[in-house]
């Protein structure tokens, strides 16, 4: 994190009535034990149990179970149904593995602390989230939470929605409030929503990308927004 991005994020954090975390990436590593190749390769097996047995390539190779359940999205209401209603149950059976992010926690509380809310903003299912939460007795320190509860893949980030709800959820106007997002998904809808946002750049290519995405400042340890929370 240079010197500049420092003095970004802390400016960032003291001015924003509301803290937004993305899930998977800045709070914990959802598939570090049940892989994400191989949610989306039982995802296509649901897929071909229906009948669509002929996918594009970029489809057929996917390693991220969300590209999976994007094109699912296209084929029709049911196939999104049943594609989404098997990725929600892997993921909550991949909770059990999850690999807390360094930092995240103490983040978490930290906020907490300061007496302004906290909502997880994520495209994971309010299923799987909830069930982590639960484990790592998190509850009293989220006041909301906004993440995937049915089939309709349009509403996921890079659309905004996410973040629109939790805001309201929170209170808050978007604009008074912070995204912490690892992805330019999570930049995207951010931008779209008014909302400013500090990038989690924890592996190789992932700050140019946020770079690119106009991503308002990045770090790769969630230690220092922890650190920066507590004033």
């Amino acid at each position: 994190m240079t010197t500049g991005d420092e003095a970004k994020a802390r400016e960032l954090l003291a001015n924003a009535k509301a803290l937004l975390l993305d899930f998977d990436g800045p709070i914990c590593s959802v598939f570090a034990g049940l892989p994400a190749s191989a949610v989306a390769e039982q995802l296509r097996v649901v897929l071909a149990d229906g009948g669509h047995t002929e996918l594009p390539e970029s489809v057929a190779n996917a390693d991220d179970p969300f590209d999976v359940f994007r094109y699912a999205a296209t084929l029709g209401d049911d196939e999104a149904r049943y594609v989404e209603a098997a990725f929600t149950a892997l993921e909550v059976e991949a909770i059990a593995t999850a690999e807390p992010t360094p930092g995240a926690h103490a983040l978490i509380h930290a906020w907490h602390n300061t007496g302004r809310p906290l909502a997880i903003v994520s495209n994971n299912s309010i299923a799987a989230i909830g069930v982590y939460v639960d484990l790592y007795n998190l509850n009293g320190t989220i006041d909301a939470f906004s993440g995937r509860s049915n089939s309709i893949a349009s509403l996921l980030k890079p659309a905004p929605h996410l973040i629109f709800q939790a805001a309201e959820n929170l209170n808050v106007a978007t604009t008074d409030c912070i995204l912490v997002g690892d992805s330019t998904s999570d930049t995207q809808a951010a931008r779209s929503a008014g909302c400013r946002t500090i990038g989690y750049a924890n592996k190789s290519g992932k700050r140019s990308r946020l770079v690119s995405a106009q991503t308002d400042t990045i770090t790769g340890d969630m230690v220092n927004l922890a650190n920066f929370s507590m004033g």
